[in-house]
């Protein structure tokens, strides 16, 4: 589609060159008619806008708008029943053909009064959390009742009348955008129409991305925020997570988020059938073990609540990263609300609060954390029990979040803190297990090997460093040594009744080079 709305923009450049003859002849422009996607909301306003005073023109924009009302019910609006069809048709158009990084068009009254009448049977509109006006009534409903959209925008927009004005715009952006999908479908849809057509819609027709590794390293909280995701149609999977959802609100298609560690993704779930949503991927269902690691044993389904708490994670990390502890601290307590039960986040707080000098606070928190495993994984972090056991002190800590690009440089340089931190601490596990990974990524196996064996010292029953024993023997064709540590990682998975792809894919790995029993 977006080739064909390309199109339509060369024949206005086309056509206006040759003066008076602006637009071709009936047969060509009803021709041009005649190649529209019946189903293309867009597409009839585009050609409506390149041949408003033609006959085709004015039926492009007729059937555009009998899309735009075929969900309304009983609030359908007549086009000649507005009062500046002008002005709202120019409005809908600016919103629905919008380019990435273009200013978003503030609406009158009118306007949105109109885009509301048009989008009133949209399922968002049965949640109590869409007359939301503040981040209070957000956190105070339950999560079933929020509008994750509005949730969004209050909680990073704000809530002064500048800030609703600035919302109301990007509500309606949405809301366009879910009536656009609903005009691919048909009355009623099965969750596989509905998920096939918002895949189609978001990653093929508006072309949402992942960005460069390079930008999202350094601004994840860019790429994160709802209205920049919605402005540079670029999103991590956060970003473009939260997007996904509030269209799905809208939708009335019921979707679950799940968390592996690090990363979102949404799910649908109706009793035996599941269909994950890889929005990082322009939505490919992929494998639920394909998201399960060594470590992780379960996924950790998340409520919208929990979700609007993610937004402000993601962005007091940027700051935790860049060394600046009292922003990353301030934005992990506007995530509390959200998540006053997370243990990674009571974990955060506690070295930031540690970070900047307040070590009451700090080990309240971190003891309320240490040996704790979640029911998703197979082992703790020992991070907060190296601190309150003396292992490790505040700078070494702080060596661990530092941030790594694809640059040796910046390997280099969290290789050196770690280096020094361990000289000092040489109990520091968890410095330990972060000091192999930099030789990893510097492709220095032996190194970290090496690092990797006063981990395991220290740290006997980690299966995420016998995995990558017997890894790096097998490659240094020591089978006997790798078998040992595949099967001690294997033991402590299966003891969870946890069997990690990663660790069959080992197993045949080693098989092939060196069978069990030749090992034995």
């Amino acid at each position: 589609m977006k080739m064909r709305l390309i199109f339509f923009i060369f024949l206005i450049f086309f056509y206006s060159s040759l003066g008076e003859t602006r637009e071709p002849s009936h047969p060509k422009v009803k021709a041009l008619y005649s190649s529209l996607n019946p189903h293309s909301i867009a597409e009839h306003l585009a050609f409506y806008q390149l041949y408003p005073h033609s006959v085709e023109g004015k039926k492009a924009c007729h059937d555009a708008w009998q899309l735009l009302n075929k969900n309304s019910g009983n609030e359908n609006v007549s086009l000649s029943s507005l009062p500046d069809v002008n002005s709202i048709l120019q409005t809908i158009i600016a919103l629905i053909n919008k380019e990435p990084n273009e200013e978003l068009p503030s609406l009158s009254g009118a306007e949105l009064k109109v885009i509301n009448k048009l989008c009133s049977q949209l399922g968002n509109r049965r949640l109590k959390g869409y007359k939301a006006t503040s981040e209070a009534d957000i956190i105070a409903l339950p999560s079933q009742e929020i509008d994750l959209a509005r949730g969004i925008f209050l909680s990073q927009l704000g809530e002064g009348p500048a800030a609703l004005l600035q919302i109301d715009s990007y509500e309606a952006l949405i809301d366009l955008m879910a009536l656009q999908i609903l005009a691919q479908i048909p009355t009623p849809a099965t969750p596989e129409q509905i998920i096939k057509a918002i895949n189609h819609f978001v990653f093929t027709e508006m072309e949402f991305r992942f960005p460069p590794h390079s930008l999202y390293a350094k601004d994840i909280d860019i790429y994160t925020f709802l209205p920049a995701v919605l402005d540079s149609r670029k999103g991590v999977c956060l970003g473009v997570s939260i997007l996904y959802l509030s269209l799905a609100q809208r939708l009335s298609l019921p979707l679950e988020m799940v968390t592996p560690p690090g990363h979102i993704y949404v799910r649908y779930h109706q009793g035996d059938k599941a269909i994950n949503i890889e929005t990082t991927a322009r939505g490919i269902d992929l494998e639920s073990e394909e998201y399960l690691s060594l470590d992780t044993c379960q996924l950790q389904l998340r409520d919208l609540k929990e979700v609007i708490g993610f937004a402000y994670i993601n962005q007091a990390s940027v700051f935790l990263q860049e060394e600046k502890y009292e922003q990353s601290l301030a934005i992990y307590l506007k995530a509390l609300p959200y998540l006053p039960h997370d243990i990674l986040l009571k974990e955060l707080l506690g070295f930031n609060y540690l970070f900047v000098g307040n070590p009451e606070k700090a080990i309240a928190l971190l003891e309320e954390v240490k040996n704790y495993i979640p029911t998703y994984t197979i082992s703790s972090s020992t991070l907060a029990e190296d601190y309150l056991l003396g292992n490790i002190d505040a700078e070494g800590i702080k060596a661990i979040f530092m941030r790594v690009d694809e640059t040796a440089a910046s390997i280099l340089e969290k290789q050196s803190r770690l280096a020094q931190a361990i000289k000092k601490y040489p109990q520091f596990r968890a410095g330990m297990a972060a000091l192999a990974i930099t030789w990893l990524q510097l492709h220095r196996e032996g190194e970290a090997l090496e690092i990797l064996e006063k981990h395991h010292a220290l740290e006997p029953f980690d299966p995420t460093t016998h995995y990558y024993m017997a890894t790096l023997y097998a490659e240094r064709m020591d089978y006997n040594k790798a078998w040992d540590h595949l099967k001690i990682a294997e033991k402590i998975a299966h003891g969870r009744n946890h069997f990690p792809l990663a660790l069959k894919e080992l197993r045949y790995k080693i098989a092939y080079l060196c069978p069990e029993f030749l090992a034995d």
